[in-house]
C-alpha cells in the first residue's frame, strides 16, 4: 500500500481502472488501495468516468460496460514504451518512399507513424494523432477520412471514415488491436472501430498487425477479423506460445523479437 497522495497519478489511475474492472469499488476500498485521500479518490473517478474508463456510481465506481481496452489513451500511451518503439522500427523497415499506407488509431499505431515521419509515403491516418506524427516533417502526403473525431483517442470511427477507406487502395495497412486471443479472434471494443478495421483489411494488398505480447491473453467486444486474414505479425518472443503457433498455421509471417526493458 501506497500511504500518500503523491503517486503518479496515471500509475493510480491504472490501478483504479484494475481494481474496478473486476468488481464495484468504494471510495473507502480505493483510498486503502492506492493510499490518496478520498477527495483525489472522487476527482479521480469523475475523470475516468468521463474517459468511459469505468461508471461513477454512489459511494463509488462500477466496470465499464464495453470489454476491451477500457485505459484512457494518454494511460496506454505510457505503457511499454521501449517496446512499442521497437516494434514500430521493425514495422517501418517493411515500408519503403512511394508507398501508400493506412495507419490505424491506438499507441502502437502512433509509435510506427513517428517512425515513418518524412518518409516519402502516402498516408491515411485514422486519428489526429498518427495525422500529426506523419506530417511533422515535410515529405508525406497525410489523409484524414474527416467526419467525427472520438474525444479520448482523436480516433476517425464513424461510419463515413469505412467509406473513405473503401474508395483507397493501400500497399500495406498496420493494424491494431485491443486483443488477438487465439480463440476470439482480433477484437476491439467499439463497434465502429470494428468496422472501420474491416473495410482496411480489405483495401490493403498487406495487412499487418504490430502487438505487445499482452494482448494475446485477453479478449474484446467486436471480433474484426481472425489470423488468416494477416499477413505479417510482429511482436515480442514472449507473446503465447500457442497464439504464434496458430499465426503460422494461417500462413502469417510472424516477427519476434526479444521485448526491451521499459522505463
Amino acid at each position: 500500500m501506497i500511504q500518500n497522495d503523491h503517486m503518479q497519478r496515471s500509475e493510480r489511475h491504472k490501478l483504479i481502472i484494475s481494481a474496478v474492472s473486476k468488481s464495484s469499488r468504494t471510495v473507502e476500498e480505493l483510498t486503502a488501495l492506492t493510499g490518496a485521500s478520498a477527495v483525489t479518490i472522487r476527482r479521480d473517478l469523475t475523470d475516468l468516468a468521463e474517459r468511459n474508463a469505468l461508471r461513477r456510481v454512489r459511494g463509488g465506481a462500477a466496470p465499464a460496460k464495453s470489454r476491451g481496452a477500457t485505459y484512457p489513451f494518454d494511460l496506454r500511451s505510457t505503457e511499454h514504451p521501449a517496446t512499442k518503439q521497437a516494434l514500430a522500427r521493425t514495422v517501418a523497415s517493411m515500408i519503403n518512399p512511394g508507398d501508400s499506407v493506412l495507419i490505424d488509431n491506438g499507441t502502437t499505431a502512433l509509435a510506427v507513424a513517428h517512425e515513418l515521419t518524412g518518409l516519402g509515403i502516402t498516408a491515411l491516418a485514422l486519428s489526429l494523432h498518427a495525422a500529426a506524427a506523419l506530417a511533422a516533417k515535410p515529405g508525406n502526403q497525410v489523409i484524414v477520412p474527416g467526419g467525427p473525431v472520438n474525444h479520448d483517442d482523436l480516433s476517425f470511427t464513424a461510419p463515413g471514415t469505412a467509406d473513405v477507406i473503401r474508395r483507397m487502395r493501400f500497399d500495406i495497412a498496420i493494424i491494431g488491436s485491443c486483443a488477438a486471443h487465439p480463440d476470439a479472434g482480433l477484437t476491439v471494443a467499439d463497434w465502429g472501430d470494428a468496422h472501420v478495421k474491416r473495410a482496411a483489411l480489405k483495401s490493403a494488398s498487406r495487412v499487418c498487425l504490430a502487438t505487445t505480447a499482452d494482448k494475446f491473453t485477453q479478449t474484446a467486444a467486436h471480433q474484426f477479423a481472425t489470423y488468416a486474414d494477416l499477413d505479417t505479425l510482429v511482436t515480442t518472443t514472449d507473446a503465447s506460445p500457442s497464439a504464434l503457433a496458430e499465426a503460422r498455421l494461417a500462413g502469417v509471417e510472424v516477427l519476434t523479437f526479444e521485448s526491451p526493458p521499459d522505463q
